[in-house]
Protein backbone atom coordinates (compact mmCIF):
# COMPACT_ATOMS: atom_id res chain seq x y z
CA UNK A 1 0.00 0.00 0.00
CA UNK A 2 1.11 3.93 -0.96
CA UNK A 3 -0.70 6.63 0.61
CA UNK A 4 -0.23 9.85 -1.62
CA UNK A 5 -1.05 12.82 -0.67
CA UNK A 6 -4.63 14.36 -2.19
CA UNK A 7 -3.35 17.06 -3.91
CA UNK A 8 -0.70 14.85 -5.65
CA UNK A 9 -3.80 12.11 -6.23
CA UNK A 10 -5.66 15.10 -7.70
CA UNK A 11 -3.28 15.63 -10.36
CA UNK A 12 -2.84 12.43 -11.36
CA UNK A 13 -6.79 12.10 -11.74
CA UNK A 14 -6.42 15.66 -13.79
CA UNK A 15 -3.72 14.18 -15.63
CA UNK A 16 -5.19 10.69 -16.87
CA UNK A 17 -8.43 13.00 -17.41
CA UNK A 18 -6.35 15.29 -19.88
CA UNK A 19 -5.45 11.94 -21.58
CA UNK A 20 -8.71 11.03 -22.70
CA UNK A 21 -8.86 11.16 -26.68
CA UNK A 22 -10.64 14.56 -27.65
CA UNK A 23 -12.86 12.87 -29.75
CA UNK A 24 -14.22 11.30 -26.50
CA UNK A 25 -13.83 14.67 -24.44
CA UNK A 26 -16.05 16.33 -27.62
CA UNK A 27 -19.33 14.06 -27.00
CA UNK A 28 -18.78 13.84 -23.02
CA UNK A 29 -22.07 15.72 -21.63
CA UNK A 30 -22.71 17.52 -18.44
CA UNK A 31 -20.06 15.19 -16.73
CA UNK A 32 -17.98 16.25 -13.57
CA UNK A 33 -15.27 14.27 -12.38
CA UNK A 34 -14.70 14.48 -8.31
CA UNK A 35 -12.13 12.59 -5.89
CA UNK A 36 -12.98 11.54 -3.02
CA UNK A 37 -10.46 10.91 0.03
CA UNK A 38 -11.72 8.30 1.79
CA UNK A 39 -12.01 4.70 0.80
CA UNK A 40 -15.50 4.39 -0.58
CA UNK A 41 -17.54 1.67 -1.02
CA UNK A 42 -16.60 -1.66 0.13
CA UNK A 43 -14.90 -3.14 -3.28
CA UNK A 44 -14.82 -0.12 -5.28
CA UNK A 45 -12.26 2.16 -7.21
CA UNK A 46 -14.41 4.64 -9.15
CA UNK A 47 -18.31 5.17 -9.18
CA UNK A 48 -20.41 6.41 -12.15
CA UNK A 49 -23.49 8.03 -11.04
CA UNK A 50 -26.03 9.37 -13.57
CA UNK A 51 -27.57 9.07 -16.75
CA UNK A 52 -25.83 7.45 -19.56
CA UNK A 53 -25.65 8.98 -22.90
CA UNK A 54 -27.21 5.97 -24.30
CA UNK A 55 -30.39 6.61 -21.93
CA UNK A 56 -30.76 10.23 -22.85
CA UNK A 57 -33.79 11.41 -24.82
CA UNK A 58 -35.12 15.23 -25.71
CA UNK A 59 -36.49 15.65 -22.30
CA UNK A 60 -32.99 15.50 -20.54
CA UNK A 61 -32.76 18.95 -19.50
CA UNK A 62 -32.06 20.79 -16.05
CA UNK A 63 -30.03 18.30 -14.59
CA UNK A 64 -27.14 18.26 -12.25
CA UNK A 65 -23.99 16.83 -13.69
CA UNK A 66 -23.60 13.33 -13.91
CA UNK A 67 -20.42 12.49 -11.51
CA UNK A 68 -17.66 9.96 -11.80
CA UNK A 69 -16.13 9.91 -8.33
CA UNK A 70 -12.53 7.97 -7.64
CA UNK A 71 -12.06 6.99 -4.43
CA UNK A 72 -8.06 8.02 -3.32
CA UNK A 73 -7.95 5.73 -0.37
CA UNK A 74 -9.04 2.16 -2.31
CA UNK A 75 -6.72 3.06 -5.33
CA UNK A 76 -3.69 3.52 -2.79
CA UNK A 77 -4.74 0.55 -1.19
CA UNK A 78 -4.26 -1.68 -4.02
CA UNK A 79 -1.21 -0.32 -5.21
CA UNK A 80 2.92 -0.46 -4.18
CA UNK A 81 4.21 3.04 -5.78
CA UNK A 82 3.36 6.01 -7.71
CA UNK A 83 3.59 4.34 -10.98
CA UNK A 84 0.78 1.73 -10.13
CA UNK A 85 -1.29 4.64 -8.78
CA UNK A 86 -1.16 6.20 -11.74
CA UNK A 87 -1.92 3.75 -14.11
CA UNK A 88 -4.73 2.62 -11.41
CA UNK A 89 -6.38 5.90 -11.77
CA UNK A 90 -5.83 6.13 -15.33
CA UNK A 91 -8.03 2.15 -15.88
CA UNK A 92 -10.48 3.29 -13.05
CA UNK A 93 -11.22 6.38 -14.46
CA UNK A 94 -11.84 5.51 -18.04
CA UNK A 95 -13.99 2.30 -16.28
CA UNK A 96 -16.30 5.17 -15.31
CA UNK A 97 -16.50 7.24 -18.30
CA UNK A 98 -17.41 3.68 -20.21
CA UNK A 99 -20.19 3.94 -17.90
CA UNK A 100 -21.11 7.55 -18.60
CA UNK A 101 -21.12 6.25 -22.33
CA UNK A 102 -23.31 3.47 -21.43
CA UNK A 103 -21.24 0.36 -21.32
CA UNK A 104 -21.66 -1.81 -18.34
CA UNK A 105 -19.49 -3.64 -16.40
CA UNK A 106 -19.93 -6.67 -17.84
CA UNK A 107 -18.50 -5.25 -21.37
CA UNK A 108 -15.81 -3.36 -19.80
CA UNK A 109 -14.53 -6.48 -18.48
CA UNK A 110 -14.70 -8.20 -21.85
CA UNK A 111 -12.64 -5.15 -23.17
CA UNK A 112 -10.44 -5.41 -20.06
CA UNK A 113 -11.42 -2.24 -18.18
Amino acid sequence: MIDVEGEGFEDMVIRALDSVPPELGRVMANVAVTVHHDAGPMGLLGLYQGIPLTHRTTRYAGVLPDRNTIYRRAICAICRGDAEVVEQVRRTLVHEIGHHFGIDDTRLHELGW
